[in-house]
C-alpha cells in the first residue's frame, strides 16, 4: 500500500464517522473495527470491517466479527456474535444480522437470544421493527421469564407493552401449572395471560378449560369466560362467567352455573355459585336447585339460596327463604329446608306443607326421615298443629284428621300407617265396596290409628275415650264438614321439577337469558382493553350519607 493510499484510508477511517455523524444522524455509524477494506472488491458497494466492529445508529449499538456497510442505502450485515442493544433494556445477541438505518428493521438469525430485565426469548430467527417496537418470529421459541417457560411455533413481543402474542400452538408451563392454548396474549412484568379459543390449564388438582379466559400465573387466579369449565377427579364446574383462586381452591361462577358430582350423580344449578373445593361447600342463589339420585330417582331441592356441605357420603343441604322439593311421589314447601344425607333426615321448617300421593299434611315442624341404605322414605314427623287432609274419592268433600303431632310409617315410598297423638279430631267420609256413601264420621280421642292405602283410609282405630258420630249426608251441613284450621292447598301441590321454582324466580331466569343472549350479540373486544385486573366485579365502594345542615 503506498503512502498516500494508507493516509486515505486512515483519514476516513478516523474521521469519517464523526464527519458522517455531524452531517445526517439517521445514517449508520461504524464506530471502529481492527481492520477494514474500501475497495469493494469482497462485496460490490459496501465497505468491509473486520475484528471488534462497533455500529451505532440512533440510541441502538451493534458488535460482531464482521460487518458489509452499504452507505449509499444506509444498510449493514453484520456476522459472528453479533450483538444489538437498545437502551440498557434490551440485548439480542445471534450470528447473523441485517440492519436497515432508513426504515429502523434489523434481522437476527442463527441461535437467537433476546433479553430485557424480564424475559430472554430464544429462536432462529428474529424480525425487529424498532419503529413499532415490535419483534415477531415463525421458528419455534423458548421464552422464560421468573414464574414461567413459553414455547409456541410462532410469537409477536411488542415491547412497550411488555407483551407477547402467540397465535399457533404455544404452552406456558411452571411448576403449578400449565396452559396450552392457539392463541395468547402474554404480559411479562405482570405475568397476565389472555387465552383465546379452546384452552386448557392443567395443574396436578385439575384442569381448566375454556374459551377465552384470564389468567394472573403469579397470584393463581383469573377469570374464565365462554364455555368455561374447572374439571377436578369428582367435581365439575360450568358457568359463562368463572373467576377462580387456585391458591384457596375457591370458584366463583355466575350466568347458566352446573356443578356436577361426577361419582355420585349429584347436581346443582343457578345463575350465581361460590365453591370452596377443599372445604367440601357449595352457596348457590339465582334460580338455585339442588339434583340428587335417590332410590333411582331424581329429588329436586329449591330454595333462594342452598347452602351444599361435606363430602358425598355426608352432604348436608341447607335451603333458606321458600324453600321447595319435588319427586315424582311426593313433594313439599316451607320457609327452610335441612338435608342431611348421612342420617337420611329432611327438616321442614317454617309453615312446612307436604304432598304424598293425594294427601296433604301440614303442621309447625316437618321431618321426613328416609333409609340411607335402602334409600327409601321411612318415616314422618308433623309436630305441633299436625294436619292431614285427602280429597274424597268421589264427592267434593275432605277426609281430615288433626291432632298436636302426627307420626307416619311408608310403605314403598307411600304413607301407609298414621298415628296422630293428642287432642285429635277426625272427619272422613265412609263409603262401601261400590263406593257408596255409607255416612260421615266425626269423631275426637286422645289418638289414633290409620291405615292408609293411598288417599283411602282402610281402618281407623280411636284410643282413649273416643267420642264420636256417624252422620247421613242429610244431618251434617256443609258448614261443619270442616274442622278448625282446615285450608285445602292443592293449588299449591307441586306436580313438576319446572314447578319447584316460584313465579319471581322463572322471571330472573328469563331475564338473565336475554342478557347472556345480548352480549353474546356484541363484537368481540380483547380482554385487555377493558379488563386488565382481577377487579371485574367488586362491589362499588359505600358512600357516606349526606348531611344537610339545617337553615337556621
Amino acid at each position: 500500500m503506498n503512502t498516500l493510499y494508507f493516509r486515505l484510508v486512515c483519514l476516513l477511517f478516523l474521521f469519517g464517522p464523526i464527519s458522517l455523524w455531524a452531517q445526517d444522524t439517521k445514517k449508520i455509524i461504524i464506530e471502529g473495527s481492527d481492520f477494514l477494506d474500501i475497495t469493494e472488491k469482497e462485496v460490490p458497494g459496501a465497505i468491509v470491517f473486520t475484528g471488534n466492529v462497533r455500529i451505532v445508529h440512533e440510541g441502538v449499538r451493534m458488535t460482531c466479527n464482521k460487518a458489509y456497510h452499504f452507505r449509499n442505502s444506509n444498510f449493514v450485515k453484520a456476522f459472528g456474535n453479533v450483538q444489538l442493544v437498545q437502551g440498557d433494556t434490551l440485548f439480542m445477541n445471534s450470528k447473523y444480522a441485517e440492519y436497515n438505518g432508513n426504515t429502523k428493521f434489523a434481522i437476527a438469525t442463527g441461535d437467537v437470544v433476546m433479553r430485557d430485565p424480564k424475559m430472554t426469548l430464544s429462536t432462529d430467527t428474529i424480525n425487529f421493527d424498532r419503529k413499532s417496537q415490535e419483534a415477531y418470529y415463525n421458528t419455534n421459541g423458548t421464552i422464560r421469564d421468573q414464574e414461567n417457560t413459553l414455547t409456541s411455533k410462532s410469537g409477536h413481543y411488542y415491547l412497550n407493552q411488555k407483551k407477547f402474542q402467540f397465535q399457533t400452538a404455544v404452552t406456558v408451563t411452571n411448576p403449578r401449572q400449565t396452559i396450552k392454548t392457539n392463541h395468547l396474549d402474554y404480559y411479562t412484568n405482570s405475568g397476565h395471560a389472555y387465552v383465546f379459543g379452546p384452552s386448557t390449564i392443567t395443574s396436578s388438582t385439575n384442569t381448566i378449560y375454556t374459551e377465552k379466559g384470564f389468567y394472573d400465573t403469579k397470584k393463581d387466579e383469573g377469570r374464565l369466560l365462554k364455555g368455561s369449565k374447572i374439571k377436578y377427579k369428582d367435581r365439575l364446574i360450568e358457568g359463562n362467567d368463572i373467576y377462580y383462586d387456585r391458591k384457596l381452591d375457591f370458584a366463583r361462577a355466575k350466568n347458566n352455573v352446573k356443578i356436577t358430582d361426577t361419582i355420585n350423580n349429584f347436581v346443582v344449578k343457578g345463575h350465581y355459585a361460590e365453591v370452596y373445593k377443599q372445604k367440601d361447600s357449595m352457596f348457590i342463589t339465582k334460580k338455585a336447585v339442588a339434583v340428587t339420585l335417590f332410590e333411582k330417582d331424581s329429588v329436586f331441592f329449591h330454595a333462594k339460596r342452598l347452602l351444599v356441605t361435606g363430602k358425598p357420603e355426608n352432604r348436608i343441604i341447607r335451603g333458606s327463604n321458600n324453600a321447595r322439593f319435588y319427586k315424582k311421589d311426593m313433594s313439599g314447601k316451607c320457609d327452610s329446608i335441612h338435608y342431611n344425607q348421612k342420617t337420611g333426615l329432611t327438616q321442614m321448617i317454617g309453615k312446612p306443607i307436604f304432598w304424598n300421593g293425594e294427601n296433604q299434611m301440614t303442621g309447625d315442624v316437618m321431618h321426613l326421615i328416609s333409609d340411607s341404605k335402602t334409600e327409601k322414605m321411612d318415616s314422618l314427623k308433623v309436630l305441633n298443629n299436625a294436619f292431614i287432609v285427602s280429597k274424597d274419592t268421589i264427592g267434593t268433600g275432605y277426609n281430615q284428621v288433626k291432632g298436636q303431632n302426627l307420626f307416619g310409617k311408608f310403605k314403598d315410598n307411600k304413607l301407609h300407617e298414621v298415628d296422630v297423638v293428642k287432642n285429635t279430631e277426625v272427619l272422613y267420609y265412609m263409603r262401601n265396596d261400590k263406593q257408596e256413601l255409607i255416612g260421615i264420621n266425626k269423631n275426637v280421642s286422645s289418638r289414633i290409628n290409620m291405615i292408609l292405602d293411598g288417599n283411602t283410609i282402610e281402618t281407623i282405630t280411636f284410643f282413649t275415650n273416643p267420642d264420636g258420630t256417624i252422620y247421613t249426608e242429610s244431618e251434617l251441613p256443609e258448614n261443619a264438614r270442616l274442622l278448625r284450621g282446615f285450608i285445602w292447598r292443592g293449588d299449591e301441590r307441586i306436580l313438576s321439577k319446572e314447578g319447584i321454582f316460584p313465579k319471581e324466580e322463572l322471571e330472573l331466569d328469563e331475564k338473565i337469558q336475554k342478557e347472556i343472549k345480548a352480549e353474546a350479540l356484541k363484537p368481540s373486544v380483547p380482554m385487555e382493553a377493558t379488563k386488565e385486573t382481577l377487579e371485574y366485579d367488586k362491589p362499588a365502594p359505600l358512600k357516606k350519607p349526606e348531611v344537610k345542615k339545617k337553615k337556621k
